[in-house]
């Protein structure tokens, strides 16, 4: 479902952003507390200056990943999610920063993730030489 949302929303015209109020961490999982968390202690962002968003998108490709991840999808698979979340990594102004460090932190886990496979196939296919 969550693979169904990306791609509508990667060809959308409009994008709704979520706002990080109280009660809507409490529904989000501990990276992206986290990373809200280091945002609102920052001056600019505690004071009421800057709002700290999060869009829809970029939470969909977060649940996506996070699915591959658990599922153990395939290293395609994978590259096929880094190369959706560069389209709002382009997209999105640099000051969505809760976006833009959600969008890095999955990026991330997606390429440790097929390096660490990609080891383990050289590894594996190394003892047979």
């Amino acid at each position: 479902m969550s693979t169904q949302n990306v791609h509508t929303l990667l060809h959308a015209v409009g994008m709704s952003f979520i706002p990080t109020t109280p009660e809507f961490i409490q529904l989000l999982d501990d990276d992206i507390v986290s990373l809200t968390a280091l945002l609102i202690v920052l001056p600019e962002f505690r004071n009421g200056s800057r709002n700290v968003c999060v869009s829809q998108l970029t939470l969909y490709l977060y649940l996506m990943t996070q699915c591959q991840l658990k599922l153990r999808h395939s290293v395609t698979s994978l590259a096929q999610t880094l190369d959706c979340i560069k389209v709002p990594h382009r997209r999105h102004s640099v000051e969505l920063t809760l976006d833009r460090l959600v969008l890095k932190m999955i990026a991330h886990k997606a390429v440790t993730y097929i390096t660490t496979m990609m080891n383990k196939v050289t590894t594996h296919n190394s003892l047979f030489i």
